[in-house]
C-alpha cells in the first residue's frame, strides 16, 4: 500500500494528545485497508529466499481472539542455521560496502517507513492493540532510530580516530569494526521499534542480522524487513525467522555462528541469556529487561501535573512498556489530594477497540497478561489494599472476545508488598505514602530494576537531591506528558541501571552504535592507506 498521506504532525510519545483531523482521517482510511489485509500468510526471510516452512502459526489480535491478523511459519533450528549461514555469507560485502553507502540505504529505508506510517500503524493496532497515536509513534520512532544511528555513524566519521605517534613515519589510529552476525530477539510491546532499532544499530555498524520477533507480533518485524528490502539493502544482510523460543530462540542463543545478541524482554530470560551466551567465551550481549519504575510526589508538587504525568505513564498501552510507571511514593500530607486527582484523571480513560479514534487504552496482549492482572487485583484485595479505581475486566459485547482490563489504582498496601517490587506489565498502579523524600528515594532504589524514574516537586533542593541519588537510567522531573515514559531517538538516551540493562546502555542514545563494534588499533609505518 502506498502512503495514504504525508503526516502533517510528527507523532512522538510527547504528542499523544494531539488532535489533527487530517491525521485521524488518514488513519481511518488505513484501518479499512488493513482489514482487507488481515489473515494473509507471510514467509520467513532467509538470504534471498522467502521461506514458507512446513507448519504455520496464527498471529491473533488481542482485540478479538477470533481475528487472525497474519499467519507465519513455525521456524525450526535448521531455518535458524540457514539464516545464520546467509548472514555470514552476506557480511563481507555489507562490511566492505562502507559506512557511507550503508547509511544511504538505511536512510532510504527510514523514509519508506515514514511514508508508510499509517499503513504500518493500522496493522500494529490490530496486531498488539496499541491505540492509533501510540502505533503511529512506534512506527515513526523506528524510522527515527535508523536516521539517528546513521547520523551517529556520520558524526563520528565511521568511528575512525587518529592517535598519537612515536615518530613522523608512524601513523596510528583506533578503528571500530563490526563483529559479524548479530541476533536480535524482539518483544511484542514495540513490535517495530524494538525489532528495527536494534537491527538498525547492528546494520549501520556493518554487521548482518538474524531477527526473531515475538510470536505475538511478527507482522511488524516482517514489515521492517520489507522496508529494508525495498530500500535496496542486499539479501542476507537482514534475515527473519519466526517461531517459538524453545527452538528458534534457543538456536540463536546456542549457535557459535552468532557473534553478538540483543534481547529485550523479561528479567528472568535476560539474565539466563546473559549467563549462557557468554559461558564458553566472551561475546557481546545487550539485554534490556524491564523496570518497576517509581514516581515520587512531594508536598511541593503541582498535583494536577503529577496526576496527569503518572496517569499517562501508568496506563499508556496498558502499562505494557518497560518504562511504564507502576509504583508511586507520595508524601503523606498530600496523599489524599493526589489520589483524588489521579483517580479523577484515570476515570476519564476510554477503554476499548484501539483502532477507534476515541479509545485511549486497548487490550493487553494475551490471556496470560490478563491473568496477571486479575491475580494482582485478587492479591491486593486479599492483603488489605484499597481498589481506588478499576480492578475489573470488560465483558461487554464489543470486548468479550478480547483481553480488556480497566486502569487500576491501589492504595493501602505496605510498601514492602510484592506488588511494589515485581514487574507486572499490566495497567496496575500501586500508591504508597512516605514521610520524606529520602524515604521515597530509598524505596525507589531498592529494586533489581533501574530503568526509569520520575519526580514531581517544585523545590529545587528536592529536585537536585533526586537527580543526584536516584538509580535509574532515564529520569524525568515534572513531566506532564509522562512521569517515567517518553524517551525519543536523539532527544534522550534510554539507559539502564542495575538489572534493567545489564550490558550498559539500551537504545536511543549516542553510545548505542558502538556496542555493535569492536576496537582495533592500527599502526602503519610509512605511507598510510586511504581511509575506508
Amino acid at each position: 500500500m502506498a502512503s495514504t498521506t504525508t503526516p502533517r504532525l510528527k507523532i512522538t510519545y510527547a504528542t499523544l494528545s494531539a488532535d489533527n483531523e487530517e491525521l485521524q482521517a488518514s488513519f481511518d482510511q488505513a484501518v479499512e485497508h488493513a482489514r482487507s489485509e488481515l489473515g494473509r500468510s507471510y514467509p520467513m526471510l532467509i538470504g534471498s529466499e522467502e521461506r514458507s516452512g512446513d507448519e504455520q502459526f496464527e498471529d491473533r489480535s488481542p482485540i478479538d481472539r477470533e481475528l487472525v491478523v497474519a499467519r507465519f511459519p513455525v521456524g525450526t533450528r535448521q531455518d535458524v542455521q540457514d539464516a545464520i549461514d546467509a548472514a555470514r555469507a552476506a557480511f563481507p560485502g555489507w562490511r566492505d560496502l562502507g559506512w557511507r553507502r550503508r547509511i544511504e540505504l538505511l536512510r532510504a529505508a527510514a523514509d519508506l517507513i515514514s511514508a508508510r506510517q499509517f499503513e504500518y500503524a493500522a496493522l500494529m493496532s490490530f496486531e498488539v492493540g496499541k491505540n492509533r497515536l501510540e502505533a503511529l509513534g512506534d512506527v515513526e520512532e523506528t524510522a527515527d532510530l535508523l536516521r539517528y544511528y546513521s547520523a551517529e555513524m556520520e558524526r563520528n566519521a565511521g568511528f575512525v580516530r587518529p592517535m598519537g605517534s612515536l615518530s613522523p613515519a608512524e601513523h596510528t589510529r583506533s578503528v571500530l569494526k563490526p563483529h559479524g552476525v548479530w541476533a536480535v530477539i524482539s518483544p511484542f510491546n514495540f513490535p517495530m521499534a524494538l525489532a528495527g532499532g536494534p537491527a538498525a544499530g547492528a546494520l549501520v555498524a556493518g554487521n548482518t542480522v538474524v531477527l526473531k520477533p515475538s510470536s505475538d507480533a511478527p507482522l511488524l518485524a516482517y514489515k521492517f524487513g520489507e522496508a529494508l528490502r525495498d530500500a535496496g539493502v542486499p539479501s542476507g544482510c537482514f534475515n527473519l525467522v519466526t517461531g517459538p523460543g524453545e527452538t528458534v530462540g534457543a538456536e540463536l542463543e546456542e549457535n557459535p555462528g552468532i557473534d553478538g545478541l540483543v534481547f529485550t524482554g523479561s528479567y528472568e530470560v535476560g539474565m539466563r541469556l546473559h549467563a549462557s551466551f557468554t559461558r564458553d567465551y566472551p561475546r557481546p550481549i545487550i539485554t534490556e529487561m524491564g523496570g518497576k519504575n517509581p514516581a515520587i510526589v512531594t508536598a511541593s508538587a503541582d498535583m494536577d501535573e503529577a496526576a496527569e504525568g503518572i496517569m499517562r505513564s501508568a496506563f499508556g498501552f496498558d502499562g505494557q512498556k518497560c518504562s511504564a510507571n507502576s509504583r508511586v511514593y507520595v508524601e503523606r500530607s498530600v496523599a489524599p489530594q493526589f489520589v483524588t486527582k489521579l483517580v479523577e484523571k484515570a476515570r476519564g480513560i476510554t477503554v476499548g477497540d484501539p483502532t477507534q479514534r476515541q479509545t485511549w487504552m486497548g487490550p493487553v496482549i494475551n490471556e496470560r497478561a490478563l491473568g496477571k492482572f486479575t491475580a494482582a487485583v485478587d492479591e491486593a484485595k486479599r492483603d488489605g489494599g484499597q481498589i481506588e479505581l478499576g480492578g475489573e475486566v470488560l465483558h461487554d459485547p464489543d470486548t468479550e472476545r478480547g483481553y480488556f482490563p480497566t486502569p487500576t489504582i491501589v492504595t493501602g498496601l505496605p510498601t514492602s508488598h510484592r506488588l511494589f517490587r515485581d514487574e507486572l506489565f499490566v495497567p496496575f498502579l500501586v500508591v504508597g505514602q512516605v514521610d520524606s523524600l529520602d524515604q521515597a528515594l530509598e524505596l525507589s532504589n531498592a529494586t533489581p530494576y533501574g530503568l526509569t524514574a520520575g519526580i514531581f516537586s517544585h523545590d529545587p533542593a528536592q529536585v537536585r537531591r533526586f537527580l543526584d541519588t536516584i538509580q535509574a537510567g532515564v529520569v524525568y522531573v515534572n513531566r506532564r506528558s509522562g512521569a517515567t515514559t517518553g524517551a525519543w531517538p536523539g532527544i534522550q538516551s534510554f539507559g539502564g541501571w542495575k538489572g534493567s540493562g545489564s550490558s550498559g546502555k539500551s537504545g536511543l542514545g549516542p553510545y548505542y552504535v558502538q556496542q555493535f563494534l569492536r576496537e582495533q588499533s592500527q599502526t602503519v609505518m610509512g605511507e598510510e592507506p586511504p581511509a575506508p
